[in-house]
């Protein structure tokens, strides 16, 4: 088997994303278009000076550029931008369906209303599902450099919109801000009926998933690669069969592994958990969903059965009913291997 022949492969197949995070699709283009737009001054006068800035290797750096480029976000227009381009982008790479974070508390802190950012969103998802047919599902995302008061607040005002959000993570700078600092507003998260997911074990030491589990009762993990320093806790998330949202052109860029061969993916899959292929934030990290198929294909020895694995544990690790995830299953097994 060929590596262009995986890569074909892999462009076939039906694919959810589930960890992707809407602002960090933002690309340089669009960062500058916007700033024109709503007359902002950046710190870069070019695209060319903006790319340069996305050559980051961790993640604090990141998120300094994260947070600096969405300052340009301010009308209901720019977010439905943001995420129309995003789509159209997945949909070239078989996206079929999406689980993406917004980060309502980026927005918050220079005055702008929750409304303003969901209504724009929902307006591109709506169009999307009814242009092409492809769906999407909200994660409203808590940052973890703020207190669980600045979570709750942001909860209070997303009531008016809970019946358009699906579930709520927990983000941004993970060393420091272990699980526990949010187990309160998880709770009544779950009590409103929101699926629960948080980023650990990126940053964050093998304790940092445990305490995902223990204390904010997650239903899905996202990256949790220092899982596999512990081998109980590998256990654990296989007996859970708990979905974790790997994002490999990520762990590259901000030094997670230092080598792309180095990669935990396939050593998930032979442990038998339930990990997925996603983008992070791919205009920062350098590639959307095909782009990190294709790193991983090139750099880790993956058979057509794992691409296809890992195809599946996305739907079936997505917060879509049982019926629609079993129509997405079949497809999957529907598409042949061509060698």
């Amino acid at each position: 088997m060929t590596a262009a022949a995986l890569i074909d492969f892999a462009r076939r197949l039906p694919k959810a994303e589930l960890h992707l995070h809407l602002e960090g699709s933002l690309e340089p283009e669009m960062m500058m278009a916007l700033a024109r737009r709503n007359k902002i001054s950046l710190a870069f006068k070019s695209v060319e000076e903006a790319r340069a800035a996305y050559r980051f290797t961790k993640l604090q750096d990141f998120l300094d550029l994260y947070y600096e480029g969405t300052q340009v976000l301010r009308t209901e227009e720019d977010f439905f931008d943001l995420t129309i381009a995003y789509l159209n982008r997945a949909r070239a790479d078989n996206v079929r369906h999406v689980e993406f974070f917004f980060d309502p508390q980026g927005h918050a802190e220079r005055g702008l209303p929750f409304g303003v950012s969901i209504s724009g969103i929902l307006t591109a998802l709506k169009m999307s599902r009814a242009q092409f047919g492809m769906t999407g599902k909200l994660i409203l995302c808590f940052l973890r450099h703020l207190d669980e008061d600045a979570a709750f607040a942001t909860l209070k005002e997303a009531e008016p919109w809970l019946d358009r959000i699906d579930a709520v993570g927990l983000a941004s700078s993970e060393l420091g801000h272990p699980p526990e600092k949010f187990a309160r507003v998880f709770a009544a998260a779950k009590e409103r009926g929101l699926k629960l997911c948080a980023h650990a074990g990126e940053e964050g030491p093998p304790d940092y998933v445990r305490g995902s589990l223990d204390h904010l009762k997650i239903d899905r993990l996202d990256h949790g690669n220092r899982s596999l320093e512990d081998a109980d806790l590998v256990a654990r998330l296989k007996d859970l069969q708990m979905t974790l949202t790997v994002c490999p052109l990520s762990n590259l860029k901000l030094c997670v592994v230092k080598d792309m061969r180095e990669h935990p993916l396939k050593r998930m899959l032979d442990l038998g958990l339930k990990a997925t292929v996603n983008s992070d934030d791919p205009a920062y990290f350098g590639g959307y969903m095909m782009a990190n198929f294709e790193a991983v294909i090139e750099a880790l020895d993956l058979s057509a059965e794992n691409i296809r694995t890992l195809t599946k544990n996305s739907f079936a690790g997505s917060f879509l009913s049982d019926g629609e995830k079993r129509a997405h299953l079949a497809a999957i097994d529907k598409v042949p291997f061509q060698t």
